[in-house]
């Protein structure tokens, strides 16, 4: 009976972890649908955007109010749960505060207490995200595709925060050996006298009851991030690193396409020449992409990554005019479609079945596509290198080349270049007719 304790306790981490990996590799098998896509060139920019955006959060303090609150949020919770390792050790081998035993009592004190001022920090800053969702009302959480999961998403978490941070300071407040040290108890002495009258035993209780809902509330926590748009807390470096380095306005060229108009334009060329086996062996199987099957393996990483923090949105001009579209909602309905094509994968052991869905259509429609002005604001906006641009350019891509289906507008426009070597329904002889007047 001695050791059921940390058998208890190594059987629940043995278990959160388990399930943890266990969806990770759900996720890695579903981004693995997608196309391949080299992303090995460049790597020293790779490795800078990695340190500004991904650790230095530089483009979340575009936004000072709520990049700053970001940060403190950020930083707190991932230094606060150093002390999980602390819990570990306790918890597998019957310790108690390790740290205390073997660190000197100044530096043990002083990560604690940092630990304790983090702790507030957290509770200030999560309490503000909480006031600019469901009070104040920040318009860009107010969309349509932001009620229901994804608006209750958001405000789960934050109490998942304040719950962690007040169970860690409970935890220390009620420990009497830590109390006792006075060396770190920066917050947590002011919270120790509401329990001034309790038993010995009964802040041992409490003290106890706090720590193993502390690390089981951090191991559900875990969990908790599969079906989250938080995700990103632990996508957002590779999404980051593989994201592109390209300029942004550069449109990635379809080699088959490519070949087929430098052909056209070579005059000695014989079209005849080449073996018919060759282009088709150059040419993909579909152009642009329907379905996420047919989008590359970062975009789907992308669509795993999104925050749902909505500035893409709030960024476009076409949103901001009335238009359906909503680059936010982009990537949402590509990652929901994703997870579709997962379960459908997960049912029919391991093999995909045709559901007669797909992406485009039954997600994403048209309209949606066409409303896009190309801008790049919305890629620019993202603070952790989402580009939902290119989806929207692939699916754009399909339509055209695949059904035939752009817009009329657009049409003309391509028939204009054709016959008359500009946009505009002009004779090739009138072009320059402007300079006269």
């Amino acid at each position: 009976m001695e050791y059921l304790p940390n058998i208890l306790f190594a059987a629940i981490l043995v278990l959160g972890i388990g399930y943890f990996a266990r969806n990770i590799k759900k996720i890695i098998r579903n981004i693995k649908l997608g196309q391949k896509i080299d992303a090995s060139d460049n790597k020293s920019q790779r490795w800078k955007n990695l340190a500004y955006i991904a650790l230095g959060q530089s483009k979340m303090v575009k936004r000072p109010v709520s990049g700053f609150l970001h940060i403190i949020v950020y930083v707190g919770f991932i230094i606060i749960n150093i002390e999980v390792l602390e819990i570990i050790i306790d918890g597998l081998f019957g310790t108690h505060r390790i740290g205390q035993e073997y660190l000197p009592t100044a530096l043990y004190g002083f990560l604690i207490g940092a630990f304790e001022i983090l702790a507030v920090l957290v509770l200030v800053s999560v309490t503000l995200f909480w006031l600019r969702r469901n009070v104040i009302k920040i318009k860009r959480f107010l969309s349509s595709e932001m009620k229901g999961w994804p608006k209750n998403d958001g405000n789960i978490i934050l109490y998942f925060e304040v719950v962690l941070m007040c169970l860690f300071l409970v935890m220390n407040a009620t420990d009497t050996s830590f109390q006792s040290m006075a060396s770190g108890n920066i917050i947590s002495q002011f919270i120790a006298p509401w329990f001034e009258g309790f038993s010995a035993e009964t802040l041992h209780i409490i003290e106890r009851t706090a720590w193993w809902l502390h690390i089981v509330g951090i191991l559900i926590f875990l969990n908790y991030l599969y079906f989250s748009k938080h995700l990103h807390i632990l996508l957002a470096f590779p999404n980051v690193y593989l994201g592109s380095v390209e300029p942004k306005g550069k449109f990635n060229n379809l080699e088959a396409v490519t070949n087929e108009v430098k052909l056209m334009m070579d005059p000695d060329a014989d079209p005849y020449a080449a073996p018919a086996e060759t282009a088709e062996e150059e040419a993909p199987a579909k152009f642009g992409a329907s379905d996420v099957m047919d989008l590359s393996q970062i975009q789907l990483l992308n669509a795993y990554t999104c925050t749902e923090c909505g500035r893409c949105t709030s960024a476009c001009p076409a949103n901001l005019t009335g238009k359906k579209l909503s680059p936010r909602k982009i990537m949402m309905d590509t990652r929901d479609r994703l997870e579709e094509v997962g379960k459908n994968i997960d049912a029919n052991k391991g093999e995909f079945k045709d559901d007669g869905k797909q992406l485009l259509g039954d997600y994403i429609t048209n309209e949606e596509l066409w409303a896009c002005t190309t801008c790049n604001a919305c890629v620019e906006e993202c603070p952790v290198s989402i580009n939902p641009l290119s989806i929207i350019l692939e699916m754009r891509r399909y339509l055209v080349m695949e059904q035939s289906a752009a817009p009329m507008e657009l049409n003309n426009m391509m028939t204009n270049i054709e016959n008359n070597g500009a946009p505009w329904p002009y004779n090739q002889m009138d072009r320059l007719n402007w300079k006269d007047e």
